[in-house]
C-alpha cells in the first residue's frame, strides 16, 4: 500500500526551545553589539574658538532645536521692528487747534497795524512798535523789511497761507524727531507767495511747530517682544556621518551646540538608541529563526547550516555597520555574495530570507535609507536567481552581471526621483559595478572553502568525488570490480530518476557511487565479486549470511570516515537499505525451520516458518530521509533484480521495476522522506527507460553473416556491425 508522506507541523520540543533560546541570545547580543558600536562616541577636548584637529562628524542621524540660531533669528526679528510712538488723533487735533490759536494771538498786533494805518509812514511806525511785543523772538532784519513792504492785501494772503501750512503740519502725525525737518520744509509748502514772503511766513509759524507724537519705549518693547515670539524655532538636522566641523576650522558657538547635542564632549551613552537597536535585533532574529523552524526544519537541526546562516547575517551586519554613514561606500559593499553563497550551499529560499534581513539592516544603519534597502534586496535577489548551482565559472560571471544590472536600475530609479544629480548617479553606477564584481569574485573564492568548513557539499566537491581517479573509487574498481560496476549502474538509474522528479541529480549519482564501499571489507561475500566462483553463502546459515550482509553497512561507514568522505554522502550508506528485509535469506531461514516438520506446507512446518524472527534479517536503518536516498534504495534493488532476469524485454523489466517499488512502499521504507505518488510514477518510468537503454536487444545475425563480417574486419574492407 502506497503511503503519501504529508508534511506535518511537529510539536515544538524542549530541545527546539533550547536551540531557540541559545541561538536567539547569541545572535541578538551579537547584532546589538554591532549596531550599537557607536553609542559611546569619542570624547572631544574642544571649546568655542578652538580649532578642530580633524573632521568632527555626527555619530548618528539627529535633529534638535538650536537655541543659538533661534535666539539670533529672534534678535533679527526684534531689531527689524520700527520704533513705536504714542500718536493719537484726538490729541493731535487738540495740539493743532492750540497752535493755530497761538498763531492768531501772535499775528493779531500785525493785523491791527495793517488795519489802522493809511500811509506807509504810519504803518512802519506802528509795526516798529508792535513787532517786539507781538512776536516772541524777534524777526530778522530781512523778515522785518519784507513785512514792512507788504500791503494789507499781501499780508492777508501771507497770513492765510501761513495758517494753512501750520494747520496741515499739525493736522497729521508729527514725531518729535521729525520737528526740525518739518520746520525746514515749511517755506516749500507755501503757495502763491514769492520767496521773501514764503520765508517770512515760515519764520512766523516755525516757533509754533510742536510734535504730536513722541517715542514710546513701552510700545516699542511690546512690538519687539511680539516679533520675537513669532519666530519659529530653528531645527538643525544632521545625517549620520555629516560633518559638523571640518579639519582646521575654528569652532563656533553653533558648532559647539551640535557637538554638545551629540554628547561628543562627554561621551555619554545613548541608551535610547541602544534600545532601538536591541528591538531591531530581536525582531530580525526572531523572524529569521521562526522562518527556519517553520519552513526549513531540516536546516533547523543542522548546526553547520545554522552557523553558516548566522555567519552571513552577523558578518553582513558588521560590514554594513563599518561602512554606514560614509557617502557612497555602502553601495560598494558586495552584499549580494551572501545570497549567492547561501543559494549554492543551502537553497534559494534561505538565501532570499537572509537577503531581506540584510536589506533591512542596510537601510536602518544608513539613516533609514529606502534606496539602500532596495539596492541590497534587489541586487541580492538578482544574484540568487542567476547563480543556480554554481557549477561553472561562467555562472558566477552571469550572476555578477545580473547583480550589476539590478543595482544600476535601483540607483537610476532613485536618481530620476530626485535623490541624485547626474554626477552622483555616475558615481553610484560605478559603485554598483564594483559591488557586483566583488560579490561574484568573493562567491567564487569562498564557496568551496565555506562548504568544507561547514561540512556542506559543493558542486565542485561532488565533481571531484565522481572522478574515477578518486582513491576510494579506484579501490572499488581494483578490489571489487563487480561492486564498482554495480555502483555505476545504480548511479545511472538514480540520476535519471532524480532528474525526473526534480531531486539533485549530481548528489544522487555521487552518493550511488559510494553507497556500497563497505563491500571492500569482504568482497567475496557478495555475488557480484565472486566471478562465477564458489558462493560462501551456500555453506552459511541464513542468519549468519544476513549478518554478513548487514555488516557491509557498518564497514561502509567506517571506510567512508577513514577516507574522509563528506558526512552528507556517508548518510546515504545506511539509508540505501533502510530497514528493508533480506528476503532471500529470510525465505531460506523459513524453509530451513520448516524442513524438520515436513516442509512449510504442513501445519507444524508453517508454524515453525512463521516463528522465524524477521528482525534478524532486516537492516538496521535508518529509513531514507531524503528523496535522493530513496532513489538510491530503489535503483539498488532494481539493478540487482533486473540483472538476474533471463529475459530483459520491456514487459519483464517493467514488471520487475513495479514489483521492487511496490515492495519498498508496502514495507514502509519511504515513510520518512518526501516522495509523492507523482514522484513514484515518474521514477518507474525513468527506471524503465534507462534499463531499456542499458539492456537493449541487438540484431541476431546468422552465423554465416558473422563469419563474413569478421573476415571483412580482418582484411580491412568491411564496415563492421
Amino acid at each position: 500500500m502506497l503511503t503519501q508522506r504529508l508534511e506535518e507541523i511537529a510539536a515544538f520540543t524542549r530541545h527546539d526551545f533550547g536551540r531557540l533560546v541559545i541561538a536567539t541570545i547569541i545572535l541578538v547580543l551579537g547584532l546589538t553589539a554591532i549596531f550599537g558600536a557607536d553609542i559611546f562616541p569619542q570624547k572631544l577636548q574642544v571649546d568655542v574658538g578652538t580649532v578642530a584637529k580633524a573632521d568632527i562628524l555626527a555619530p548618528r542621524a539627529g535633529s534638535y532645536v538650536s537655541a543659538i540660531k533661534t535666539a539670533a533669528a529672534q534678535k533679527d526679528a526684534s531689531d527689524a521692528v520700527d520704533p513705536k510712538y504714542d500718536y493719537e488723533t484726538d490729541q493731535a487735533i487738540a495740539i493743532a487747534n492750540a497752535q493755530l490759536a497761538k498763531f492768531e494771538l501772535r499775528v493779531a498786533p500785525i493785523d491791527q497795524a495793517f488795519r489802522k494805518t493809511t500811509t506807509e509812514t504810519e504803518k512802519a511806525a506802528l509795526l516798529a512798535n508792535v513787532l517786539p511785543a507781538g512776536l516772541p523772538g524777534a524777526l530778522s532784519a530781512a523778515d522785518r523789511a519784507t513785512l514792512s513792504g507788504l500791503t494789507p492785501e499781501r499780508w492777508t494772503a501771507l497770513r492765510t497761507e501761513a495758517s494753512r501750512v501750520l494747520e496741515n503740519t499739525e493736522g497729521g502725525e508729527l514725531r518729535d524727531i521729525n520737528v526740525p525737518d518739518a520746520q525746514a520744509g515749511l517755506s516749500g509748502q507755501m503757495l502763491g507767495l514769492n520767496d521773501t514772503e514764503r520765508k517770512l511766513a515760515a519764520n512766523l509759524i516755525s516757533p509754533l511747530i510742536e510734535p504730536n507724537s513722541s517715542f514710546s519705549k513701552t510700545k516699542t518693547d511690546q512690538a519687539k517682544a511680539a516679533a520675537a515670539a513669532q519666530v519659529v524655532p530653528i531645527v538643525v538636522t544632521f545625517a549620520q556621518g555629516e560633518k559638523i566641523v571640518g579639519t582646521n576650522e575654528r569652532i563656533t558657538d553653533v558648532n559647539f551646540e551640535a557637538i554638545q547635542y551629540f554628547g561628543l564632549t562627554e561621551a555619554r551613552p545613548d541608551f535610547a538608541r541602544l534600545g532601538g537597536w536591541l528591538f531591531l535585533a530581536i525582531m530580525i532574529v526572531g523572524l529569521l529563526l521562526a522562518w527556519l523552524w517553520r519552513f526549513r526544519r531540516d536546516l533547523w537541526h543542522r548546526n553547520n547550516a545554522m552557523l553558516l546562516i548566522s555567519l552571513m547575517v552577523v558578518g553582513g551586519a558588521f560590514v554594513l555597520k563599518a561602512t554606514a554613514g560614509r557617502p557612497g561606500l555602502p553601495f560598494i559593499v558586495p552584499t549580494a555574495v551572501a545570497g549567492m553563497l547561501l543559494a549554492i550551499l543551502l537553497d534559494a529560499g534561505v538565501a532570499t530570507t537572509v537577503m531581506i534581513v540584510l536589506a533591512m539592516i542596510a537601510g536602518a544603519l544608513n539613516g533609514n535609507s529606502l534606496e539602500l534597502t532596495a539596492y541590497v534586496l534587489f541586487g541580492g535577489l538578482a544574484g540568487i536567481l542567476a547563480i543556480r548551482r554554481g557549477d561553472r565559472l561562467q555562472v558566477f560571471v552571469q550572476a555578477g552581471l545580473a547583480v550589476a544590472i539590478a543595482n544600476v536600475l535601483v540607483v537610476s530609479t532613485f536618481a530620476l526621483l530626485g535623490a541624485h544629480d547626474f554626477r552622483g548617479l555616475l558615481e553610484l553606477v560605478g559603485a554598483s559595478f564594483a559591488s557586483a564584481a566583488g560579490s561574484a569574485v568573493a562567491a567564487v573564492g569562498s564557496f568551496a572553502v565555506l562548504g568544507n568548513l561547514f561540512g556542506i557539499l559543493t558542486v565542485f566537491q561532488l565533481l571531484e568525488l565522481a572522478n574515477p581517479s578518486q582513491p576510494l573509487m579506484r579501490r572499488l574498481l581494483v578490489e571489487t570490480p563487480g561492486t564498482y560496476h554495480h555502483s555505476l549502474m545504480v548511479g545511472n538509474l538514480a540520476e535519471r530518476a532524480a532528474e525526473a522528479i526534480g531531486a539533485d541529480p549530481l548528489l544522487t549519482r555521487v552518493a550511488a557511487y559510494y553507497h556500497d564501499v563497505g563491500k571492500l571489507a569482504n568482497p567475496l561475500a557478495f555475488i557480484e565479486n565472486q566471478a562465477g566462483g564458489e558462493n560462501i553463502h551456500d555453506e552459511l546459515d541464513p542468519e549468519v549470511s544476513a549478518q554478513v550482509l548487514k555488516q557491509h553497512v557498518a564497514d561502509g561507514i567506517d571506510i567512508a570516515y577513514k577516507s574522509k568522505l563528506p558526512k552528507t554522502l556517508i548518510a546515504f550508506i545506511p539509508q540505501h537499505h533502510g530497514t528493508a528485509i533480506m528476503s532471500y535469506f529470510y525465505a531460506r531461514a523459513k524453509r530451513a525451520a520448516a524442513e524438520p516438520f515436513g516442509g512449510p506446507h504442513t501445519t507444524d512446518g508453517a508454524a515453525a516458518a512463521a516463528a522465524v524472527d524477521d528482525r534478524k534479517f532486516r537492516h538496521v536503518g535508518p529509513k531514507p530521509q531524503s528523496r535522493e536516498a530513496a532513489l538510491i534504495m530503489l535503483a539498488d534493488g532494481v539493478e540487482a533484480s533486473v540483472r538476474s532476469l533471463e529475459s530483459r524485454d520491456e514487459p519483464a523489466i517493467r514488471a520487475m521495476v513495479a514489483r521492487i517499488v511496490e515492495e519498498r512502499l508496502t514495507d514502509g521504507q519511504f515513510d520518512e522522506c518526501d516522495l509523492t505518488l507523482r514522484d513514484v510514477e515518474r521514477i518507474k518510468e525513468a527506471f524503465v527507460g534507462q534499463l531499456l537503454g542499458m539492456y537493449h536487444q541487438r540484431i541476431e545475425y546468422p552465423q554465416n553473416k558473422i563469419v563474413e563480417i569478421e573476415s571483412r574486419r580482418g582484411t580491412g574492407t568491411g564496415t563492421g556491425a
